[in-house]
């Protein structure tokens, strides 16, 4: 999906390739169990059996560590049957609700590829440790006919209980899946796709040409390490083998990287989709970064992390960076775009948690809580009212009413607080809010002031002595904003004077890269001072919102170029794509690139379905739906119109 790769396109004939050594007659030995689907499904007919057995927790350990050895070849496929069948005593009924456990484990990768069943479904041929019973009819959702299944069959007794099975097929004899594929007598080359020693074995014993091995729900070292090759999906299989496919990129080999704890629902979203999870906690130095960003597709970040011009051009496969917090104020932006990285955030999904913390720490301020708290805990008890307040009645000031201080004021007023605000942009007012004329008129008539700016330079020591000066005597200050916003210095003057009551700063200029460091700051050790380690948005159901909504429109961009809520590229909500090729085109905002991208489509008789333009002072982006069917050479010629920054194609 990154620019310098040439994706391959779906109407291309299977032909040798120098990677996979596919030909157009080879056939495919695929495996049932932790490969076509997702799990084991002897396990799972023994979770079924085992439902009301007072054991059942034990058994299906056991189960599971007989399965494991046969997997690995400690103990023979045989032995591992009998085992495991004499631990349980599944019977008939159970299949049907087996199936349908069954078809709902099938790979989300095979089932996209049904069309590669269709296509090939002579030279497809499932073999298996599984049973028929079961097997076949879940393959059967992909178009695979029972002829081209080989599998063990149960014995039942009288009464339909499941007694043992078959042991005159050849996959019930040692080596089963050898015995197996050589009774095929296939003539033409044979590349097996399994999980397993066994499948290994097929290839070992000179029955087949090629085995990869499938790692997408278990990888064991010792199939790994005779394997010709490896697949984490069947996306990645077929691109390996150069066999066309469902998706132009498989999602395996989209690799995401999540810094500084972002929640574990985002991991949880990127490895449902298929992508490739890696969790690194804290914010690492530069060169841990460099290393990391060199294999990344989708790096996800909080507040502490800096993303810089130089890291940004050795990232050479980042296709997109998620903010997991409000700011992208460590994000070089104009790096990320020259670079046609998308950049997404949360703007909204926090926005709760940093208002109820500032109404919280409002009340705390006005009555007080903050020195009787320390006195508490030094032993004195100052029972009194003097300097306790309701905030009922009260001036609150905000200072930026954009989305957090917007919904600061309808609360704040539902509290009773009469509310002034103030911004650079004109905003409408909610409730009975009363907009200021200047910074200084809100500061000289607040009885509390609150900072919700954002992080554009002209913010930076937006409030100092002067700010400070005009503010009322015995008024309280918050900043739960940015950091660079107030000169400490100033403040810590204005509140040992006595000129201001008390203040609540959860941002700082200068914020510690992890928990190890020590603290400084000029406000520690002052009574009447609320400080936080930049928690504004950190409660358990922000960090839920945030990882739901990033990880879903990065997931969105990926897989479909729609950027609606990126910070950096112009914003285009676009639909699935559907029978069709996608071109995707990040490129310089100068004139004649989108004549020069629809004359290379004409001048290739391309057919354009449909076609969408957006630009921004910087980059432009045009996405080009067009007929599936059509020369490679066309994807070079986009590649190199000038301008281009980034250039991706979807289907």
């Amino acid at each position: 999906m990154v620019d310098e790769v040439v994706e391959v396109t779906d109407d291309h004939a299977i032909g040798t390739t120098e990677e996979g050594g596919v030909t157009a007659k080879t056939t495919f030995i695929i495996d049932f169990d932790n490969t076509l689907v997702r799990t084991e499904g002897l396990e799972e007919l023994a979770t079924i059996a085992l439902a009301d057995h007072p054991e059942r927790a034990a058994l299906l350990g056991r189960i599971k560590t007989i399965n494991d050895e046969g997997l690995d070849g400690k103990i023979s496929v045989q032995e591992s049957l009998h085992r495991r069948l004499e631990l349980f005593r599944p019977h008939r009924d159970h299949l049907e609700p087996l199936v349908e456990v069954l078809k709902k484990k099938i790979s989300p990768s095979f089932r996209r590829n049904r069309s590669f069943f269709a296509e090939h479904r002579d030279r497809t041929v499932i073999v298996t440790n599984g049973f028929i019973e079961y097997v076949a009819p879940v393959v059967a959702e992909l178009g695979i006919p029972r002829s081209q299944v080989y599998a063990n069959r149960f014995e039942y007794s009288a009464d339909g209980n499941i007694v043992g099975f078959d042991h005159d097929l050849p996959l019930a004899a040692g080596d089963g899946k050898v015995a197996q594929v050589r009774a095929l007598t296939l003539d033409a080359p044979v590349c097996v796709l399994g999980s397993g020693v066994s499948d290994l074995r097929i290839r070992e014993a000179g029955v087949a040409d090629r085995f990869v091995a499938y790692t997408e729900t278990m990888a064991s070292d010792a199939v790994l390490a005779h394997a010709d090759d490896t697949a984490a999906d069947f996306d990645e299989f077929l691109e390996k083998q150069g066999l066309p496919r469902a998706l132009s990129f498989p999602k395996a080999k989209i690799r995401v990287i999540l810094l500084e704890g972002v929640h574990e629902d985002a991991a949880k979203a990127f490895a449902e989709e298929g992508y490739s999870v890696e969790q690194v906690p804290g914010s690492p130095g530069p060169d841990v970064l460099r290393k990391l960003l060199a294999e990344a597709s989708i790096l996800g970040v909080r507040s502490k992390t800096e993303l810089t011009a130089p890291l940004l051009a050795e990232a050479r496969r980042l296709l997109v960076v998620g903010s997991f917090c409000i700011g992208t104020d460590r994000l070089d932006l104009d790096a990320c775009s020259q670079r046609g990285v998308a950049v997404f955030n949360a703007p909204y999904s926090n926005t709760r948690s940093v208002v109820e913390l500032t109404l919280a720490e409002t009340i705390m301020l006005m009555r007080d809580v903050p020195s009787k708290n320390t006195g508490m805990h030094a032993g004195h008890w100052r029972k009194s009212a003097t300097g306790a307040h309701e905030v009922r009645g009260k001036r609150l000031g905000i200072v930026g009413y954009g989305n957090i201080g917007s919904q600061l004021s309808v609360l704040a007023e539902s509290l009773g607080m009469r509310v002034f605000y103030y911004d650079i942009v004109e905003k409408l007012a909610l409730g009975n809010a009363t907009k200021c004329r200047s910074l200084s008129e809100l500061l000289e008539i607040s009885d509390a002031v609150s900072v919700h700016v954002d992080g554009r330079p002209e913010n930076r020591g937006l409030f100092g002595a002067n700010e400070f000066g005009r503010m009322r005597d015995g008024a309280v200050f918050l900043n739960l904003s940015r950091g660079f916003v107030v000169d400490m210095t100033a403040l810590r003057a204005a509140l040992e004077s006595g000129r201001l009551k008390g203040a609540a700063i959860d941002v700082f200029p200068d914020e510690p890269p992890d928990s190890d460091e020590t603290f400084e700051s000029d406000l520690r050790g002052l009574p009447m001072v609320i400080l936080t380690p930049h928690i504004g948005g950190s409660t358990t159901e922000a960090q839920h919102n945030i990882a739901a909504f990033v990880s879903e429109r990065i997931i969105q961009y990926i897989n479909t170029g729609d950027t609606s809520g990126s910070v950096n590229i112009p914003n285009i909500q676009l639909p699935a794509v559907q029978g069709f090729h996608r071109f995707l085109h990040v490129h310089e905002n100068v004139p004649g690139v989108l004549a020069k991208i629809n004359g290379t489509l004409g001048d290739n008789g391309i057919n354009i379905e449909g076609q969408y333009l957006k630009t921004n002072e910087a980059i432009g982006y045009v996405i080009t739906d067009v007929d599936r069917r059509y020369d490679d050479a066309v994807i070079k010629k986009l590649r190199r119109i000038d301008g281009t920054i980034r250039f991706r194609v979807l289907y």
